[in-house]
């Protein structure tokens, strides 16, 4: 019999797991707490490294399809109501098959890959099973999860923790999460107004303020008629209440294109950001991945991105040991790996990606957008840029540590 993993979470990072996972031989089961995919606003920024990984999977013609696809995109002084510099992913068509980005929200992702899941005999998806217990032995982890018809045992030979930044399986482990949370909330308002046509951006834009930043970018929507969200920082005094009231959504988003008529709202929501990393990512045969195993803020698009290229390189580890490629010394190589990996490119990225757009001091301020300005300007930085925030230098330095 293949041997089993048991995968813990159904948002993008697990469920591209469990694909990956059942393709390569295994028998997996997929666990997720809640009754069914959240489609609530979260990330839906695919960089080109992710897509050559969706594309394994099987779903990059449904994933480009159910998206829009961004080859371009901005940083503009929004004080001065001027974009600052372009970047063209078309820099990188040596490099990759996908010289782009995809902007699909991740809960689409999620049901197409459980869609798929469903048609390997070898896999099963559960809903409504919440993980309440983790003990292991040096051959194989049991789970207790609360099912709808009773509490349910869970026998696998290796676990994979999909379960978000507030997963269980790590605080059931006692694995510390260690970094800080910003004094701002962020938020995120999703109208159906089309930027594009109103300021001339592309599908992609950051936007520097010192008083108030804002992400803008352009989704497909469920209905794939396009919808256009933007990301703020609170007041760090500005109760939740106030941050969603009519008058404060009207008001930042006249700060991105001031207009006579009012915006069409269709969504409004606010949430705490992080920058953590967790202390180990494996214990046992137990290994965290995605928001379980690091969270970070939201500027750049990298979180999820980072999540799935964990989710791949724990199953090409584990389906090395089982063909006897490898022996478990390598599964302290993925924690030497990804832990690494999203220290150096994606918390120290997302950190200066926000302080960039954040900057107060009109010298320093200058000087970051001169900086960007001049990258954008010289073909070669251009594309070292664009190799780092895409993270495909990322993938190719991971696979330098032994």
């Amino acid at each position: 019999m293949s041997k089993h993993i048991a995968i813990v979470g159904a948002g993008p990072v697990g469920v591209v797991a469990a694909l990956a996972a059942v393709q390569q031989g295994f028998r997996v089961s997929l666990y997720e707490a809640e009754s069914r995919v959240d489609d609530s606003p979260r990330a839906a920024t695919t960089h080109s490294s992710t897509l050559e990984m969706i594309a394994r999977v099987g779903l990059i013609d449904r994933f480009v399809k159910e998206g829009l696809t961004a080859r371009y995109f901005q940083f503009w002084d929004q004080a001065a109501q001027t974009m600052v510099a372009q970047f063209d992913h078309e820099v990188l068509k040596d490099e990759t098959p996908y010289p782009f980005v995809v902007q699909t929200e991740q809960h689409k992702l999620g049901n197409m890959g459980i869609e798929k899941l469903r048609t390997y005999a070898d896999a099963a998806v559960h809903f409504e099973h919440r993980i309440t217990a983790v003990a292991q032995t040096d051959d194989g982890v049991t789970l207790t999860a609360q099912a709808p018809d009773g509490q349910v045992r869970i026998e696998a030979d290796y676990v994979i923790a999909a379960d978000g930044g507030r997963s269980a399986l790590r605080k059931a482990l006692d694995i510390p999460f260690e970094g800080m949370t910003w004094p701002e909330r962020f938020i995120v308002i999703t109208v159906k107004d089309d930027f594009e046509r109103l300021m001339g951006c592309c599908y992609r834009n950051y936007l520097a303020h010192p008083d108030a930043w804002t992400n803008l970018f352009k989704i497909s929507g469920d209905d794939m008629q396009g919808r256009w969200r933007a990301v703020f920082p609170s007041g760090v005094d500005e109760t939740d209440e106030e941050a969603l009231s009519d008058v404060a959504v009207a008001r930042r988003l006249a700060h991105v294109f001031p207009r006579a008529e009012p915006y069409e709202v269709l969504h409004r929501s606010i949430y705490r950001v992080h920058q953590r990393v967790a202390a180990s990512f494996r214990q046992g045969r137990v290994f965290l991945a995605g928001d379980a195993a690091h969270v970070n803020n939201p500027i750049g698009g990298l979180g999820l991105n980072c999540g799935i290229h964990d989710a791949m390189e724990l199953v090409d580890m584990l389906s090395a040991v089982e063909r006897g490629e490898e022996d478990a010394s390598v599964f302290d190589r993925y924690e030497r790996r990804r832990r690494q990996m999203n220290i150096e490119f994606v918390q120290q990225q997302t950190v200066n990606n926000k302080k960039r757009l954040e900057e107060k001091d009109p010298a320093v301020r200058a000087q970051a957008l001169d900086d960007i300005r001049r990258i954008a300007d010289d073909p070669q930085r251009h594309r070292q840029f664009l190799l780092r925030s895409s993270l495909i230098d990322s993938v190719r330095k991971a696979r330098t540590i032994a």
